[in-house]
């Protein structure tokens, strides 16, 4: 009784809140990877720095250190559609965790569609998907935050289930 109750509460209901693609990189490299990200979402991306100091990477508070793109709702699905095509509709289950799975695309020709540019050169970048359900903005709110329990969380089995179905992504 209470499996029927949980597929039909629209609480329950699974789907992707956002799509992050992210590269690193120093100097000029981190500006190829910058145009790459723009050539591939078609929006702009964002430069991140450093807030902390990290001698054995020569990395130091305010140092540019990546860059990323995020994506939301119909755009980000049609972008993710791509992607995996990238890699063959793969994923391994160790890629998947709660709420998100990544994975990586070592060089940005194998994806559908793009070609290669002689500025950008040989690039790789990170795709990290992010899955929600309803009520899951109560722990980002600014006032009367809450907590969210458990059972509120997208498991690992409901995100495989999810692509299964939607995007006909095969796991080994």
């Amino acid at each position: 009784m209470k499996t029927e109750n949980k597929i039909t509460n629209p609480m329950r209901k699974v789907f992707i809140e956002k799509v992050v693609i992210s590269g690193s990189g120093a100097d000029k490299e981190l500006e190829k990877e910058r145009k790459l990200l723009n050539l591939i979402s078609g929006s702009r991306a964002h430069i991140l720095k450093s807030k902390k100091r990290i001698p054995d990477f020569g990395v130091s508070p305010g140092m540019e250190v990546g860059t990323k793109v995020t994506l939301r709702d119909s755009k980000a699905i049609e972008l993710l559609k791509v992607l995996l095509g990238a890699i063959d509709n793969k994923l391994s289950k160790k890629q998947v965790s709660d709420n998100h799975f990544s994975f990586g695309i070592e060089e940005y020709i194998e994806i559908p569609g793009i070609e290669y540019q002689r500025d950008i050169g040989i690039k790789g970048l990170n795709v990290t998907v992010v899955f929600a359900r309803a009520g899951f903005r109560i722990k980002d709110k600014k006032i009367k935050k809450g907590k969210l329990p458990k059972k509120q969380h997208v498991s690992k089995e409901e995100i495989i289930r999810y692509m299964e179905e939607n995007f006909k992504t095969s796991f080994d």
